[in-house]
C-alpha cells in the first residue's frame, strides 16, 4: 500500500469536516463545505492531493452507499404512484437540456453530431449531491423528494438509451437493432431486479422475525447493494441505479431503520467525505481561453436553467405545487460522475473535442456547489 494514501485520507477527512462545520455556521448545507475542501486540496488551488485511482475507487463506494441509503429512506407507495409523472418530468428535462446544449455548442462546433452530443452530455443528471443535501435536511421522504428519486432513475435510463443511439450513429450510422437491444437489456435488468427485490424483501423479513437485529443483516444487505450495482453496469445502466434499487428492496421491511443506521455510519465515517472531496480534487481549469470561457459560462447557465424549467414544467403538468415543482427542478440541476463518464465516452469516440472537457468539469463543479444552496432555500422558504 502507498503510505502516502494515509496522509491523503487524513487531509480529506479533516478538511471536509472542518469546512462542512464552517458552511453550517454560515447557514449553508455542509455538503458545500466538503466540495470546497476538495477544490482547495486539488490541483485547482493548493495541489496537495492529485486525482488518483484509489481515491476515485473509494469515492465510488461513497456514491453507492449514498444511493443505497436513499433507497432505504424511500416511501415505496409514493414512489410507485409517482412513476408516471416521473417519466414525464425526466423526459421534459432531458429534452430541453439537449436542445439547450445543442444551441450553445453551435457557437463552437457549428451544426454537427458533436454539438448534439454536447447536449446529451449536459442532459445527464447525477443526483448524488442532491441526495446528500436532502438527507442532511431530512427531506427525502417528502412528496418532491420521492418524486426526485423516481425522476433520477428514469433520467438515467433515458440517458443511457440516447447515449447508445449516438455512439452507434458515430460508428455505423443509426440502427434500430442497436436501440432495441439496449431497451431489451434495460427491461430485462428491471424485471430481474424487481424479482430479486421481492425475494430479498421476504427473506430479510423472515430473518428479522426469527433472528432479531443482527449485524449479519447489514452485511448481507450491503453485499446485495454491491451485487445489484455490478449487475446494473453489466446491463448498461449506471451502478448507482442498482444501488438505489437495492435500497428500495429493503425500504418497507421492519429492519429498514436498523440497516439505514448502520449504512449511514459506514458511509459518513469515510466514504461520503472522500466522494465529495474527489469531485473538487478533479476540478481543472486548464485549456480555458477566451472563446472557451464564454462557451463554458453559457453552458453552465443553460445546463441549470433547462433542468429547472424542463423538470419544473413537467412537475407542474403532473399537478405538483409551484413550490414542489421548483424543488424538483432544482434537485435535477446537478451534474456529476455520470456527466463526466458520458463526456469521456464522447472523446474516445471522437464525438467531442478533448479541449471542451474542461468546460464540462466546470459545469459539474458549479452545479454541485450551487444546487445544495438553492435546495436549502426552496425547502426552507
Amino acid at each position: 500500500m502507498d503510505i502516502h494514501l494515509l496522509l491523503i485520507i487524513a487531509l480529506v477527512l479533516f478538511s471536509t469536516k472542518a469546512l462542512a462545520l464552517l458552511t453550517s455556521r454560515l447557514h449553508m448545507p455542509q455538503v458545500v463545505g466538503a466540495l470546497v475542501a476538495g477544490v482547495l486540496l486539488g490541483p485547482a488551488v493548493f495541489n496537495l492531493v492529485e486525482p488518483n485511482e484509489t481515491i476515485s475507487a473509494i469515492a465510488e463506494f461513497g456514491v453507492l452507499l449514498l444511493l443505497f441509503s436513499a433507497g432505504l429512506e424511500t416511501d415505496l407507495k409514493q414512489l410507485s404512484s409517482s412513476m408516471g409523472s416521473s417519466l414525464l418530468i425526466a423526459t421534459s428535462g432531458i429534452t430541453l437540456a439537449i436542445a439547450g446544449g445543442f444551441l450553445v455548442a453551435l457557437l463552437i462546433t457549428g451544426p454537427s453530431l458533436e454539438s448534439f452530443f454536447i447536449g446529451v452530455v449536459i442532459a445527464s443528471t447525477s443526483t448524488s449531491i442532491t441526495v446528500e443535501a436532502m438527507h442532511e435536511m431530512d427531506k427525502l421522504r417528502t412528496k418532491s423528494g420521492t418524486a426526485l428519486m423516481g425522476v433520477s432513475v428514469i433520467d438515467d435510463v433515458i440517458g443511457i438509451i440516447i447515449l447508445a443511439i449516438v455512439l452507434g450513429m458515430s460508428e455505423s450510422g443509426f440502427s434500430f437493432e442497436a436501440v432495441w437491444m439496449t431497451l431489451l437489456k434495460i427491461i430485462t435488468f428491471f424485471m430481474f431486479a424487481t424479482l430479486c427485490g421481492i425475494i430479498v424483501n421476504k427473506l430479510f423479513s423472515f430473518m428479522y422475525d426469527n433472528l432479531g437485529v443482527k449485524r449479519r443483516l447489514s452485511i448481507f444487505a450491503l453485499a446485495f447493494c454491491f451485487l445489484m450495482s455490478y449487475l446494473a453496469e453489466q446491463f448498461g445502466l449506471a451502478s448507482i441505479t442498482g444501488a438505489y434499487i437495492a435500497g428500495v428492496a429493503f425500504c418497507n421491511t421492519r429492519c429498514a431503520e436498523y440497516l439505514e443506521t448502520r449504512i449511514t455510519v459506514l458511509s459518513y465515517m469515510i466514504f461520503t467525505p472522500v466522494f465529495l472531496a474527489n469531485i473538487g480534487i478533479h476540478a481543472s481549469f486548464g485549456g480555458l481561453n477566451g472563446s472557451i470561457i464564454l462557451f463554458t459560462a453559457l453552458l453552465v447557465i443553460v445546463s441549470m436553467l433547462t433542468k429547472v424549467i424542463g423538470c419544473g414544467l413537467g412537475a407542474k403538468i403532473c399537478k405538483f405545487t409551484n413550490k414542489e415543482s421548483l424543488q424538483i427542478g432544482i434537485g435535477m440541476m446537478t451534474r456529476g460522475e455520470i456527466t463526466l463518464i458520458v463526456a469521456s465516452k464522447g472523446i474516445s469516440h471522437n464525438l467531442m473535442d478533448s479541449q471542451l472537457f474542461s468546460s464540462i468539469i466546470v459545469v459539474v463543479l458549479i452545479t454541485v456547489l450551487i444546487t445544495p444552496i438553492f435546495l436549502k432555500a426552496v425547502y426552507e422558504e
